[in-house]
């Protein structure tokens, strides 16, 4: 049988108009969705960016279409490609180091929970079957002096054509650049490449010195006995919107509507991914100076809780600490209780977090802070996070291709496992509740938010200046003791008209619980202590 065979320059032009055009589905119906053509500039714009899509893509394959080398990395492209097109329409996410890092720093159940039918079947077709189409195609090169003057010509061409349509239409391009700066991170390839090029160059960068966050830190107690205990759960995906104690109106908080507690209407998230959000969290650095590779050389709260004789513990459900528990204790239960009835071979329910919780706060001998860090509201499979008696809302989406569901379906889904949660909370303080003599507390809130197919757009992990609020407003609640209310001065009603009434941030975290820890440092800032205005002064 005759093997098929292909110029190079065919070759060439035919795999820049299948990048610049299929694999690009999502870039192109944001254009269509985007720009509106109400001039004659704007329509020149419009009908010239198919061509300055096309020409840098053009240069880039003449220079990877070689012998021996284009074939594999071609293909490799193809694939990658094709599952970031995948991702970029499916959910509306954008590409850049930031979705890089949380592709680096998932775990295989995460993983894997993103991989659908359609998922393998659009990288199947628009991926692998294009790379082995490529692998069975013979190549044919001019000689290496014709073929290099032929594409030496073909890429000037294109810088002409790139140079004439910035010259005719700058204005215009300049001003979509502006008012659309997230457009360059759905254009595949260069979006991931670039993103895993900045990501690894941070990385490389990061080998400095580790900081100390205050060595002369104190802990000043107040004069009491009784140990100060904390418990901080760090919820998954959960945004405000769907909380009945934020106004929803579904009843998606039955257990904790009953409690005597303090919920924060308006919180702003340090992120809307885990791996940027969590280690934002607990850093004394603010949203907008944050940088994830100077905290992972950075103390963080933890560090200084430990440094002053406090008992830390991170219990883990979600993947991870994102490093802000590699200095404490920390124990990630779906590697150490296998056998519980609350896990099976994938995940763990909530609900194992709370085990020998009980046991462990009657064993404390010194102030204690614990993080419980939940799967919460995790996607896209929400119909995995709560048990059925949890079921409250049906019809539900129970499975991960969540694009086939209806919006009702995936909204009942993620409402149910906002009961759980609720449930989870409530019981933590129900435990704490069981130590009285304790000055305690519960401190709840989520890393991010989630978006639920409003616009197009599932999951999180947008750029924060595009992001929609579904995946910034994060709920936040508290919840104190009578002995926490008295001992640190806190006017608990005080504490619940602020919160009805005043907008806060996960800036605001890490010196509230200073405050609330009784520590003394030269990092703590009195103006981002959400309690310091409901301190009773004496």
């Amino acid at each position: 049988m005759r093997q098929l065979s292909v110029k190079s320059s065919s070759l060439i032009i035919l795999l820049t108009l299948y990048f610049s055009s299929v694999l690009n589905i999502a870039f192109w119906i944001y254009i269509y969705t985007h720009v509106d053509i109400t001039s004659f500039g704007i329509g020149l714009f419009a009908c010239t960016l198919p061509f300055f899509i096309f020409a840098p893509m053009f240069i880039i394959l003449n220079i990877l279409t070689v012998p021996f080398l284009g074939k594999p990395i071609i293909s490799f492209l193809m694939i990658a490609s094709a599952v970031a097109s995948y991702m970029m329409y499916s959910y509306g996410v954008y590409i850049d180091s930031d979705m890089i890092r949380n592709v680096f720093e998932t775990n295989t159940r995460e993983a894997f929970d993103l991989i659908t039918p359609l998922s393998l079947l659009w990288t199947f077709f628009f991926g692998i079957v294009p790379s082995i189409l490529l692998f069975l195609v013979k190549i044919e090169y001019e000689p290496l002096k014709s073929e290099l003057k032929r594409r030496l010509f073909m890429a000037a061409l294109s810088f002409v054509m790139i140079a004439i349509i910035a010259a005719l239409s700058y204005k215009e391009y300049a001003s979509f650049g502006r008012n659309n700066l997230q457009v360059r991170k759905l254009i595949t390839p260069t979006n991931y490449i670039y993103g895993i090029w900045k990501y690894f160059k941070l990385e490389s960068l990061a080998k400095r010195e580790f900081k100390r966050l205050d060595p002369g830190a104190k802990h000043v107690r107040y004069g009491k006995s009784a140990f100060t205990v904390i418990i901080m759960v760090v919820g998954e995906a959960a945004r405000a919107q769907n909380f009945a104690l934020n106004g929803y109106e579904k009843d998606t908080n039955p257990t904790l509507a009953k409690e005597d507690i303090v919920y924060f209407n308006n919180v702003a998230s340090c992120g809307t991914s885990t791996a940027i959000s969590v280690p934002c969290m607990f850093s004394n650095m603010d949203r907008k100076s944050f940088d994830v590779t100077d905290a992972k050389f950075t103390e963080n709260i933890l560090d200084l809780m430990k440094q002053l004789g406090y008992e830390v513990f991170w219990k883990e459900n979600d993947g991870g600490c994102k490093g802000v528990c590699d200095r404490v204790d920390s124990e990630d239960v779906t590697k150490t209780q296998s056998g519980s009835k609350y896990c099976d071979s994938e995940s763990c329910y909530d609900e194992v977090l709370l085990e020998d919780l009980e046991e462990y706060l009657g064993n404390i001998k010194q102030d204690t802070f614990i993080v419980l860090h939940a799967m919460g509201s995790h996607g896209p499979t929400y119909y995995k996070r709560y048990p059925d008696e949890f079921r409250a809302f049906s019809p539900t989406c129970d499975t991960a291709q969540i694009q086939d569901c209806t919006q009702m379906e995936i909204v009942n889904t993620y409402d149910n496992t906002i009961i759980y949660t609720d449930y989870i909370i409530s019981q933590a303080i129900n435990i704490l509740k069981k130590f009285p003599s304790y000055e305690s507390g519960l401190l709840y809130t989520s890393d991010h938010g989630e978006s639920l197919g409003e616009k197009n757009i599932y999951l999180h992990g947008l750029p924060y200046a595009i992001a929609p609020a579904e995946q910034t407003n994060v709920p936040m609640i508290l919840w104190m003791s009578e002995n926490m209310k008295k001992y640190d001065s806190i006017d608990y009603d005080c504490m619940k008209d602020d919160a009805k009434t005043k907008s806060y941030s996960h800036d605001n975290l890490f010196h509230s619980i200073l405050g609330l820890l009784e520590i003394k440092t030269k990092v703590y800032d009195k103006e981002l202590d959400m309690f310091e205005s409901c301190r009773i002064k004496f």
